[in-house]
């Protein structure tokens, strides 16, 4: 396994009904079924093809009955609640729109490719409780937000755009990703655009630049 599915699978519980959606090759439910994590797991993809990998690594459970493949848009497919569902490897807006056709899950582990921002403000708008938020680098950045819907949460602004426990804990992953992040908007500056990107570009250079003095002076 992969640095990437180590750590989200560092993040899954025990739960009485586990849903992997976007499971790719299935790697985490496999996980999930060996340690003993779930009564019942459900694997789903939108895309047969992808779905067909993950149903070839876990035919046995699929014979068995602990394991159901679904071949569906997000969690449409799945016709019971689920204790823990996993979403991984796709953009934060697609997230965001699986999320927003569902009751809240009970707990969640989310992967965002990108638009994290965008998972953590709705998150938020949904009273969800965020458990965990970081950045880590597998040949490039992910970021992981794990929580649950059994409380509220509230967040800074600062918060929202880079991570929680990026900001109270940072990471070398994290601090080498601001600096690429920032190196590539200075860059970016040199290239011609209307005056509105300019300003969008600015703005969001000044926070990337508050955040990188503050760790950098402390470091």
């Amino acid at each position: 396994m992969t640095k990437r599915i180590l750590k989200l699978c560092s993040h899954l519980h025990k739960a009485k009904v586990f849903a992997d959606i976007g499971c790719d090759h299935g790697y985490c439910t496999q996980y999930a079924l060996q340690n003993g994590l779930c009564g019942r797991a459900y694997i789903s993809d939108i895309s047969a093809g992808s779905l067909e990998k993950a149903k070839t690594l876990l035919k046995e459970y699929i014979e068995k009955g602990s394991c159901i493949p679904v071949c569906a848009d997000g969690l449409d497919g799945i016709k019971e609640p689920c204790d823990l569902v996993l979403i991984a490897g796709m953009g934060g807006e697609e997230i965001v729109r699986i999320l927003s056709r569902v009751p809240l899950p009970k707990s969640f582990v989310l992967q965002p490719m990108k638009n994290s921002e965008k998972v953590r403000e709705y998150l938020l708008s949904r009273g969800a409780k965020v458990t965990a938020d970081y950045t880590f680098r597998d040949g490039k950045y992910y970021d992981v937000i794990t929580g649950n819907a059994a409380g509220g949460d509230g967040y800074t602004e600062y918060e929202i755009m880079f991570g929680r426990d990026n900001l109270k804990n940072p990471s070398e992953d994290f601090l080498n990703k601001m600096r690429e992040e920032h190196a590539k908007m200075r860059r970016r500056l040199t290239a011609k655009m209307n005056g509105a990107s300019r300003a969008e570009l600015l703005e969001r250079l000044r926070y990337y630049e508050e955040v990188i003095n503050v760790f950098e002076y402390d470091i």
